[in-house]
């Protein structure tokens, strides 16, 4: 194989929302987009997400039994998944976070990399985050160098905004006129705080649901100022970037709406996933000219809404540029599988902190 040579390469994802494995497969030589491929979602089941849910917050160390059994959820699912695209040339394997702590220096993605590639003979490009992590970097977000590729493609020569809405939001500004994404200033990307998880666990725990169906719940309800304004006194919200947050890092937003009605409550987190978009503006060098969505929060349209009344009306999912927003981090990781293979960096200053450009990830071949 050529040293730039594209190959078609299978990204895997399976986020902090716990809902299951997005594969997507992408042709790329690790600097272009030359095509998009098939993807497939294969949920996790009910018992799967508890399993995986009674884990969150363990680190490798800690209840060897519970990480034991979410090992094996997340190996055999993402094996099942392998199975169905047979043509992969590689595979970008991101696991499963369970615990994320940037100030320590410590991440853990449970799934063992060189397991999955003797499971499936097929190569897999692994643990994404360790060697940032070891160059002084947050170990996240990662998803901006696709941000900067898609971009470049769709021919973004004035600056936008990507803004993911899983269970944590974060924000990658492009600055698609330059080359390269590791170049000055041709990115910054951050966490900007809690997202879908404080309303997906509150309706979860209240009815029983995954979480709002396209904010009909919230839609009903009256957003509470008064509790924002106590989240936005984190200090957080003012420490400049790179920053990255774990799920649980606001876990506490869960008890300054334990006092309202359901429709109140989750009309109040979902503003709070808008407003922490809105104050993440005041880190950028510039004002994008397009805010584009993608995550499970561009389906709920409570969310939209409270963006588009922050933001203005220049935001969209990412579907009206003709990228698909439920697959964009899958694809993400079949990007940085092969920049990996090709030695280029996967992050840099302005996406992690890291002190200088990081090819991270670790190669497991079958044999």
């Amino acid at each position: 194989m050529e040293r730039f040579e594209p190959i078609w390469a299978l990204g895997l994802m399976s986020g902090t929302s716990m809902d299951g494995v997005d594969a997507a497969m992408l042709m790329t030589d690790g600097q272009k987009i030359h095509a998009f491929g098939d993807s497939y979602f294969r949920p996790y089941s009910g018992a799967e997400q508890e399993t995986i849910a009674a884990a969150q917050g363990l680190w490798p160390d800690e209840d060897p039994s519970v990480l034991e059994a979410v090992e094996k959820v997340v190996r055999e699912a993402h094996a099942e998944v392998i199975a169905r695209f047979p043509d992969a040339q590689t595979i970008g394997f991101h696991g499963q976070t369970l615990a994320h702590d940037p100030d320590g220096g410590r991440t853990h993605q449970i799934g063992d990399g060189v397991q999955l590639a003797h499971d499936t003979g097929k190569q897999v490009v692994w643990d994404f985050r360790s060697m940032d992590m070891l160059a002084g970097g947050q170990g996240a977000p990662l998803a901006p160098f696709f941000h900067h590729a898609c971009a470049r493609q769709l021919g973004m020569n004035r600056p936008v905004a990507f803004v993911n809405l899983g269970g944590v939001g974060n924000v990658t500004l492009v600055d698609g006129a330059k080359f390269s994404p590791e170049s000055a200033d041709a990115l910054l990307a951050f966490d900007t705080g809690p997202a879908n998880a404080p309303v997906n666990d509150i309706i979860f725990k209240r009815l029983g649901l995954n979480f709002d169906k396209d904010g009909e719940i919230a839609s009903k309800g009256t957003v509470q100022p008064d509790i924002l304004e106590q989240v936005f006194q984190n200090g957080y919200f003012l420490m400049k970037p790179p920053k990255s947050l774990d799920r649980n890092s606001f876990k506490d937003v869960q008890s300054l709406v334990e006092m309202l009605s359901t429709e109140d409550a989750a009309a109040t987190l979902t503003a709070l996933a808008a407003s922490c978009v809105y104050a993440a503006q005041m880190h950028f060098p510039h004002d994008p000219y397009r805010w584009l969505i993608c995550g499970g929060g561009r389906k709920n349209a409570s969310m939209m809404n409270a963006l588009r009344q922050r933001l203005g009306d220049n935001v969209d999912a990412v579907e009206a540029v003709g990228l698909d927003g439920d697959m964009l981090e899958a694809q993400a990781f079949a990007y940085l599988a092969v920049r990996v293979l090709r030695g280029l960096p996967t992050s840099s200053t302005t996406t992690t902190g890291c002190s200088t450009p990081v090819s991270g990830g670790q190669i497991a071949n079958p044999y």
